[in-house]
């Protein structure tokens, strides 16, 4: 989804125009950053349009590429404006998705903490089996919710945590055996997150306690660092940043989020400049959009939450903009936080009306699968900010 009229084409043609390769024109970005290094990849990102340049790329661009910042900010805004026009059209074919089953509240599904016990208790002894369909299924279930409500997705899973945890107790040879404990680890982890957004925060912590034991039993050192970095986003959002910041070390991202929560402005920039390295690094499955990559609209998804908590509302806003440039499935849980965020950026810019009649608005359009948990963390905080007419008006929608 590239425009013929952005950021993207303007960079190539000057490039090619120039009859430079990318690897000649990233020596020509580093001497527009003074000397450091950057990376080839990021132009390919940024002509292809995988990515689009953030703000602090803007100067660096022009320089290098003999334009005005204006123009490169223009050619981005163009870039941008053209995604969110392609997601507008992609809507009307989506919008059935965005109602998923009905299911009220945070009540216990059937089987779920059984089948969690199962498989916490396989890990400690030997099994035997196929993994095959176990990989298979977890591929499956790490893409995301695709437009499904936390309770269908759970449902859809019933039937592989129960095989997951027979499996676990059976016999394995020792390679077979770390490969399944991985598998393990990972469909554990992705139940803690469903069990998190829905509000689930016990349960959730449980689940997210079984995925580490499991990830730490594979000796995948990558699959651990995922499962402590995931933990971590339990008591950052349902209010325990100090928890929080010392579960994140393995993640720039929740790191940065953890520090602006305990108002550790210095230490969350610094994180923030960290994440952004390591966002313009990543390529393949690990900017994947799945729950186990770290893609652009979720790179900004943090950036929003961060930027929030610090009270920077500019940078703020940009990053919700270009969250929701990035977002053409569903995501009606990813677009709710993002009005939230913004809702708090309104208070803080000193117009608490608005900032209550936005969250208010977002509630009132949510299915009623998504009104609770993670969501109404969010809605809580701020009406806790508010005072008066907003503060009522606020907690209306939440009653």
């Amino acid at each position: 989804m590239m425009c013929p009229d952005g950021i993207g084409a303007l960079l190539r043609s000057v490039r090619e125009r120039a009859g430079r390769t990318r690897e000649q024109q990233a020596q020509l970005m580093e001497s527009a950053q003074g000397g450091r290094w950057f990376d080839p990849e990021n132009l390919k990102r940024w002509e292809t349009e995988k990515r689009l340049p953030v703000a602090v790329w803007h100067e660096p661009i022009a320089t290098a590429y003999g334009l005005k910042v204006g123009d490169v900010r223009q050619a981005v805004a163009v870039s941008r404006e053209y995604r969110r026009h392609q997601s507008e059209e992609n809507a009307d074919v989506n919008r059935r998705r965005f109602i998923g089953a009905a299911a009220a509240g945070i009540s216990a599904l059937p089987g779920i903490a059984q089948a969690r016990e199962g498989i916490d208790g396989g890990l400690t002894g030997s099994g035997a089996g196929d993994l095959a369909y176990l990989a298979s299924a977890f591929e499956r279930h790490r893409g995301g919710y695709r437009g499904r409500s936390p309770d269908v997705v759970l449902a859809e899973m019933r039937e592989d945590l129960d095989l997951l945890g027979q499996v676990l107790n059976r016999s394995h040879p020792a390679g077979d055996r770390a490969d399944l404990a991985r598998t393990a680890a990972g469909i554990a982890g992705l139940v803690a997150i469903v069990q998190h957004d829905r509000g689930d925060q016990r349960n959730a912590h449980h689940w997210f306690a079984t995925a580490e034991r499991a990830a730490r039993e594979s000796g995948d050192r990558r699959m651990t660092a995922w499962v402590l970095a995931r933990h971590a986003m339990v008591p950052l959002n349902y209010g325990a940043p100090q928890e929080a910041a010392r579960l994140a070390a393995l993640s720039a991202a929740v790191t940065a989020r953890a520090l602006a929560g305990i108002g550790d402005t210095n230490r969350a920039l610094r994180a923030l400049r960290d994440v952004q390295d390591l966002a313009d690094r990543l390529d393949g499955q690990e900017a994947a959009d799945t729950w186990f990559g770290y893609p652009g609209q979720k790179h900004f998804v943090h950036l929003s939450q961060a930027y929030t908590l610090l009270g920077n509302t500019s940078d703020a806003y940009a990053a919700q903009e270009d969250a929701l440039a990035l977002t053409t499935s569903p995501s009606v849980m990813t677009r709710a936080l993002l009005a939230m965020d913004t809702a708090a950026c309104l208070r803080e810019d000193g117009d608490p009306t608005a900032a209550a009649e936005m969250a208010a608005g977002v509630l009132a359009r949510l299915p009623g699968p998504y009104r609770d948990g993670l969501v109404r963390s969010r809605a809580d905080a701020l009406r806790r900010q508010l005072t008066g007419r907003p503060h009522d008006h606020l907690g209306q929608a939440l009653a």
